[in-house]
């Protein structure tokens, strides 16, 4: 994928400071570099290797190509490569408690049955949502909520009570994402895993920011790891994400809903604002709120959506310069 995209990073490393400057002095002052490290010889060699068992189970899990199956994987990947760096979801908050009860209660030990009965004992019955962790280090929704209870809720006591779940993290994100607009968005999440999107700061510049989309079959979530440009450039896979977007789609198809959450870590350099900035910035480019605003709205669109592509694509018309003046449009 690096590769692919050299032709698009050295034309945005070609562009000229001094235009980019004049056309955003009442804007933003300056903006980074965007380049990539391009991708090793000895890695290329391995890929090489193992390609056909690699397109076989591209294909086997339902992806379009060996890149598709790496950014599904790419989570897993870094988990084992480097413990150190992983950001599991927040954790679930101490008492009290929101009124409906809806976080999952303890698992009850089995009972030893004292009876002298012959009746043959009723199993207990098994859960099905999984109550741990993935390979993946995503907690599954189960263990965060009591999923029967809150199937139960109406949609406006359900956000209610998930707002509430995050109320007392100071550096958490929370969400409830209609599941229409999810499934859009992870429909271009699955063409375009990969993007950069501008943070700004006004008397600084706008600093670039790296994201990339997996995906983790065994808690039914995808999660979108967001990582400085510059910190990605050093450490490539090995970059340590500033915050972490897990969308869980266990209710979108009883309550329509997917539930997001998100943890901003701390020390990497990045606040709780310009988090969510990034958030409003991948809801508009992934088509999360494509159709607002009328026909202007449609155009501003379809812009967008030619920026990610172009980006996926390695087409020399994506520009940092277009990509701010879209992202300065959302401000």
């Amino acid at each position: 994928m690096a590769a692919v995209r050299v032709p698009v990073l050295r034309h945005l490393a070609s562009c000229s400071t001094r235009s980019l400057r004049a056309s955003y002095q009442q804007r933003w002052a300056a903006v980074h570099d965007v380049r990539f490290l391009a991708t090793t010889p000895h890695r290329r060699n391995i890929l090489e290797k193992y390609r056909d068992k690699l397109a076989r189970k591209a294909r086997e899990e339902g992806h379009q190509d060996i890149d598709s199956l790496k950014a599904a994987y790419a989570d897993a990947i870094t988990t084992l490569r480097k413990q150190a760096d992983v950001v599991i979801p927040p954790p679930t908050p101490l008492e009290p408690q929101p009124p409906s009860s809806l976080s999952s209660p303890p698992a009850s030990p089995t009972p030893t049955s004292t009876s002298t009965s012959t009746s043959t004992p009723t199993p207990a019955r098994p859960n099905p949502v999984p109550k741990q962790s993935s390979d993946t280090g995503i907690k599954p929704l189960a263990s965060i909520l009591d999923l029967p209870k809150a199937s139960a809720l109406p949609v406006k006591e359900l956000t209610a009570v998930w707002r509430l779940h995050h109320a007392t993290q100071p550096n958490s994100l929370c969400a409830v994402v209609p599941a229409a607009t999810f499934s859009a968005m992870a429909s271009l999440a699955r063409t375009h895993p990969q993007f950069v999107l501008p943070v700004p700061h006004p008397e600084q510049g706008a600093e670039m920011h790296f994201l990339q989309w997996t995906w983790d079959a065994a808690t039914r979530s995808a999660t979108v790891l967001f990582t400085q440009l510059a910190e990605y450039k050093a450490r490539g896979e090995y970059a340590a994400p500033h915050t972490t977007l897990t969308h869980y789609t266990d209710l979108a198809e009883d309550k329509g809903v997917v539930l997001m959450q998100g943890l901003v870590v701390e020390d990497r350099g990045v606040q709780v604002p310009d988090a969510q900035w990034l958030v409003m910035c991948l809801q508009r480019f992934y088509g999360g709120w494509d159709g607002v605003g009328g026909a202007l709205g449609k155009e501003r669109a379809e812009e967008r959506r030619r920026l990610l592509e172009w980006f996926g694509k390695g087409d020399a018309r994506f520009s940092v310069e277009r990509l701010l003046e879209e992202a300065e449009k959302m401000g």
